[in-house]
């Protein structure tokens, strides 16, 4: 039974709303313009300003939760950070920088940073982070941007491999899986869910009227955020393990066989 009363709906982006290719749902826009009465997010381990320009019709209406909840910006306005220190900054690099086939993008509010690597790291990094710059020494970074987030890219999609070595990490911060080929490092209290808390907070939303979708590990406590929660049927099984529901998966439009149970408040135009 769909509970038609949300008034708050939180969407992950890659292996939930966009199918395998890469491609939103033709009728997302659409629903969101239909459904003003409902605050639409989109929560992802994407930089603000890759969410921002795929729908750039919408820029007025939706809300974003940025790199895995370290930001969370309304029309064009960064309302929420959560920042990591530069000592846990220059822990990572040293250790994770030593590592053969990891390679590490700085993400901070004003754009993401990476040294120069082959052309599949370089494509993979300009897919999630379309403000990109690169830089000789990462250190220099630190400082001159709001550093939230660090994400590594993984070659030979070794990410869970390299998760479960993973020792000596600082009490602060915390990886997160974030896909086959990314592990995603910030504070320990960052989260998609922290961010989906904090709009809940300022939007007077309750959790039983939120609703949130999402297929990976980085979901995990958004969907526990919310009281209407959606795995994905391709979502890892510790996600399915604690969704409320499990709906058809991302290349069978699972969100949208969802949303479209949703009544929309706009009144259809009249037929002249």
């Amino acid at each position: 039974m769909i509970n038609k009363n949300v008034k708050l709906v939180a969407v992950d982006m890659d292996g939930t709303l966009l199918d395998s290719e890469k491609n939103a749902p033709e009728d997302f826009e659409s629903w969101v313009l239909a459904h003003p009465e409902i605050q639409t997010v989109l929560a992802s381990g994407r930089q603000y300003a890759t969410l921002s320009d795929m729908f750039p019709s919408l820029s007025e209406c939706l809300m974003y939760v940025a790199d895995n909840g370290s930001f969370v910006f309304k029309q064009g306005e960064m309302i929420y950070s959560n920042a990591m220190s530069n000592e846990d900054i220059r822990w990572c690099i040293e250790y994770f920088d030593a590592m053969p086939g990891l390679h590490l993008i700085l993400c901070g509010a004003r754009a993401a940073y990476m040294k120069h690597a082959s052309e599949l790291v370089e494509s993979n990094g300009h897919m999630y982070y379309h403000s990109l710059e690169f830089v000789e020494n990462l250190e220099d970074c630190i400082g001159k941007d709001i550093i939230a987030k660090i994400a590594i890219f993984i070659e030979e999609y070794r990410a869970e491999e390299v998760y479960d070595s993973l020792l000596g990490i600082p009490e602060t911060i915390a990886p997160v899986l974030s896909g086959d080929s990314w592990i995603d490092v910030a504070n320990k209290s960052v989260s998609k869910g922290s961010a989906m808390e904090a709009i809940q907070q300022s939007l007077g939303v309750s959790r039983e009227e939120s609703m949130a979708f999402g297929d990976y590990l980085n979901d995990y406590d958004l969907l526990l955020s919310c009281g209407e929660s959606y795995a994905m049927e391709n979502a890892h099984p510790k996600l399915k393990g604690i969704a409320k529901h499990v709906t058809a998966s991302n290349d069978e439009d699972g969100v949208m066989k969802i949303l479209r149970q949703i009544p929309s408040s706009v009144e259809p135009p009249q037929m002249q």
